[in-house]
C-alpha cells in the first residue's frame, strides 16, 4: 500500500517563505508524477503545482506562479513545494498526491490515485 506524507506546514507571517516536503512509499519513486493541491476552509481542493517523473516538466497554478516552485529529488524520494512571499489567502491544508505516469504531469484532482493527509499552512497578516 502506498503511503504519502507531507510535512513542513506551520504558522507564518505574510511575506515569509516556507518549504513543504512530501515522500511517497512507492517501489520506484521515479515512476510517479507528483502534485500539490490545497484546500481552504469552505472551498474546494484546488491545484497548486505538479511535476513529472524527472522534474524537467512541471506546471504551476496562475494564482501562485512566480511565488511557488515545485521540485523533486528522486534520490531522496521527496517532492518539495517552495513558497515565497506568502499571503493570507495562501492559508489552506496542502495535500501531496502521486500517480504512476509516463512523461506527463497532472493538474486535476481525479488524475491522482494516492493522497497524503495534508499539512496546514497558515499565513497571518
Amino acid at each position: 500500500q502506498v503511503h504519502v506524507e507531507e510535512s513542513g506546514g506551520r504558522l507564518v507571517q505574510a511575506g515569509e517563505s516556507l518549504r513543504l516536503s512530501c515522500t511517497a512509499s512507492v517501489r520506484i519513486f521515479s515512476n510517479y508524477a507528483l502534485g500539490w493541491f490545497r484546500q481552504a476552509p469552505g472551498k474546494e481542493r484546488e491545484f497548486v503545482a505538479a511535476v513529472n517523473w524527472s522534474g524537467r516538466s512541471f506546471g504551476v497554478a496562475d494564482s501562485v506562479r512566480g511565488r511557488f516552485t515545485i521540485s523533486r529529488d528522486n534520490a531522496k524520494e521527496t517532492v518539495y513545494l517552495q513558497m515565497i512571499s506568502l499571503r493570507p489567502e495562501d492559508t489552506a491544508v496542502y495535500y501531496c498526491a502521486a500517480r504512476e505516469s509516463d512523461n506527463r504531469y497532472y493538474t486535476e484532482n481525479h488524475d491522482y490515485e494516492y493522497w497524503g493527509q495534508g499539512t496546514q499552512v497558515t499565513v497571518s497578516s
